[in-house]
């Protein structure tokens, strides 16, 4: 979440006069995040997130997105809902961009996570998984293997401003990666981007999961390795074996990985660790001027990429049966 787009109190009331949730008592704009403008709103009608859809998401995916909210909550997964225009359309322009509003969830994110919060995540990813296996709609991944190569050239010739010899680091990790990744794993519906700021805690519990504008059709064993780095790494990239053992027990308790799911882990660690290094580095280089927005430091995907590099199998991620 940041803010990109400035919207006029003008327009933001002639926006809202199409919802039905009351008069407009304050709004915030929310700085975290990098990828589209967020708000927060506050109206008679309650607490509800406005989103503007930025250029990085393409307007012909938010049917997917929405529809995905309105299924998951439809079957017991607490998200945020989107919020119906008089009309009944969940999609309208505000300032020039596709936005929407959602509901609001109470909670708040983890800024260091132990091993329970790790498998609570582990739990509510593979039960988001199993409510998504008859979602309709389909939606490729951009940011896996073959999307890779592009998003690289675009940041190649800078990169050793970031870190000496990291172009050549990662032409090498993407050449092994094309050769080694998976190709019959099972798939479905990802959240893709389930990191700590984007899952919520309320009094020792899991209360909602956030900002599915990545979500998309993958192996569902990538999820979890994106899970994997997101959370079970201290702040010196070592990896925490016990928050792994957490979150690989709870994902089990509700989906069990296929042998060849269990195999292919390391791998697709590789490969989630090689995606967050490529668009941090992307956006590294490219904030835009103005932006209320912190980007993130790619070389944290450096340290945990050369962990998984050395990983042999699912064990080592605390995998034990």
């Amino acid at each position: 979440m940041a803010v990109y787009t400035d919207v006029s109190d003008e327009e933001l009331a002639d926006f809202l006069a199409g919802y039905d949730i009351g008069g407009l008592l304050a709004c915030k704009g929310i700085a975290e995040g990098v990828e589209n403008s967020n708000f927060l709103l506050h109206t008679q009608g309650g607490y509800f997130i406005l989103t503007l859809y930025e250029k990085r998401v393409a307007e012909g995916d938010l049917p997917f997105f929405l529809g995905l909210l309105d299924h998951l909550a439809a079957r017991g997964v607490n998200c945020p809902q989107p919020v119906h225009m008089k009309n009944g359309a969940a999609l309208g322009t505000l300032a020039g961009r596709p936005a929407a509003i959602v509901t609001f969830l109470d909670g708040m994110s983890v800024k260091r996570a132990d091993a329970n919060h790790c498998a609570m995540v582990g739990e509510a990813l593979a039960r988001m998984h199993l409510a998504a296996r008859d979602f309709p709609l389909k939606r490729a991944n951009a940011l896996s293997l073959n999307g890779w190569p592009p998003l690289f050239a675009t940041a190649e010739a800078r990169a050793e401003e970031v870190l000496p010899g990291l172009a050549v680091a990662i032409a090498s990790e993407l050449s092994h990666l094309q050769g080694a990744w998976p190709q019959d794993l099972p798939q479905g519906v990802i959240h893709a981007d389930l990191f700590p700021d984007n899952v919520f805690f309320l009094s020792g519990g899991l209360s909602g999961l956030i900002d599915f504008y990545f979500a998309c059709n993958d192996f569902l064993a990538y999820d979890l390795a994106i899970c994997l780095n997101a959370w079970c790494f201290e702040h010196d990239a070592s990896f925490n074996i016990t928050k792994g053992m957490a979150m690989m027990a709870g994902y089990q308790r509700v989906r069990r990985l296929e042998p060849a799911e269990a195999k292919a882990l390391p791998v697709l660690a590789r490969g989630a660790a090689l995606r967050f290094l490529l668009t941090r580095l992307v956006d590294w280089l490219n904030v835009p001027a103005g932006a209320l927005v912190k980007p993130k430091d790619p070389a944290e995907y450096v340290k945990k990429l050369r962990f998984h590099q050395h990983a042999q199998s699912a064990r080592d991620y605390g995998l034990l049966a």
